[in-house]
């Protein structure tokens, strides 16, 4: 039996260098739970590992889907079971990483068993289909599921499934789902955290380090590709706003002022998620570790539960 590692975390926390440091400690590969990685030609704005690092380690799910295509929770966990599978029938040892937590839960704990309506769904996609659309699907959700608005932020896709549910049902999504199901196989989940001011730090620096490396030429490119009309590839982080710095609505300045705040607001998002979606999660206080000391101990410890399994 193998022992899955997770290394799991907000936006910029360092999960990818974690994972990677661990993963050829152990022998490991990683596969990528980022539901934006998944896309090709959105490279330096989703923080994709480089060609270099994943020469270093092999890497799953990252480049999978063409811009236009349309990228669910269903095809995502086909994949990732397939590649984990894989990679323990080889005798290695998968390392998941990523920060989009529904994924992951999901991956970890399965789906649960709710309504839906698939003709119901198409109309609401239809009725909401564009980006305008947003303000007045949450009002419409502030008024049927004010407690769900809360928890979905401003992901469409979580925002139309709490509708679907609310109107095939008339409860709320939050009260159907069931309590947290067991794990779907042996894993060992870390999650890195920052104090939130040294987190946002952590952004200011990436932002800027993206956008020196190209990151404006890219999104050029991706958004003459038709990236802000796709179906689920517009929602990356920070294209739409270099869009609208290309279309001279503010500044270069402004521009990267307005991408560290949307980014440390995403990733408040995905640290509130991760606290109460992910109990099974060994957190991890990253600003209190030497980095070369985790990654020693996590290896040992992963493989330390290899030796257990297989005993």
């Amino acid at each position: 039996m193998t022992i899955t590692g997770a290394v799991a975390g907000p936006t910029a926390s360092g999960k990818s260098a974690l994972a990677l440091a661990l993963a050829e400690r152990v022998g490991g590969e990683i596969v990528s739970v980022d539901s934006m990685q998944l896309y090709r030609g959105l490279d330096l704005g989703c923080a994709k590992p480089t060609a270099a690092e994943q020469q270093r380690v092999p890497h799953h799910l990252l480049d999978v889907y063409d811009l236009s295509e349309k990228g669910d929770i269903y095809r995502f966990l086909t994949l990732a079971d397939a590649a984990r599978l894989d990679i323990e029938r080889r005798g290695r040892i998968p390392i998941l990483c990523g920060g989009t937590g529904f994924y992951l839960k999901a991956l970890l704990r399965g789906l649960d068993e709710l309504p839906g309506d698939e003709t119901l769904r198409r109309q609401l996609e239809t009725e909401y289909a564009r980006p305008e659309d947003l303000p007045r699907l949450r009002a419409r959700l502030a008024e049927l599921d004010p407690g769900g608005l809360a928890r979905a932020g401003n992901c469409r896709r979580r925002l139309l499934r709490l509708l679907e549910v609310r109107l095939l049902t008339g409860h709320s999504l939050l009260t159907l789902q069931q309590g947290p199901r067991a794990l779907r196989f042996p894993v060992r989940v870390w999650l890195l955290d920052w104090p939130p001011e040294q987190l946002r730090r952590r952004i200011a620096e990436r932002t800027r380090r993206m956008l020196a490396a190209g990151w404006i030429e890219e999104a050029r490119t991706a958004i003459a590709a038709g990236l802000l009309t796709t179906p689920t590839a517009h929602q990356a982080l920070g294209y739409r706003l270099i869009g609208d710095f290309l279309a001279g609505k503010f500044s270069r300045p402004e521009l990267e002022e307005r991408i560290i705040t949307a980014t440390a607001q995403f990733a408040r998002r995905q640290r509130t998620w991760f606290r109460h979606q992910h109990p099974e999660a060994v957190v991890l206080p990253m600003a209190e570790l030497n980095f070369r000391t985790v990654v020693r101990e996590l290896a040992d410890q992963l493989l330390r539960d290899q030796d257990s399994a297989g005993a």
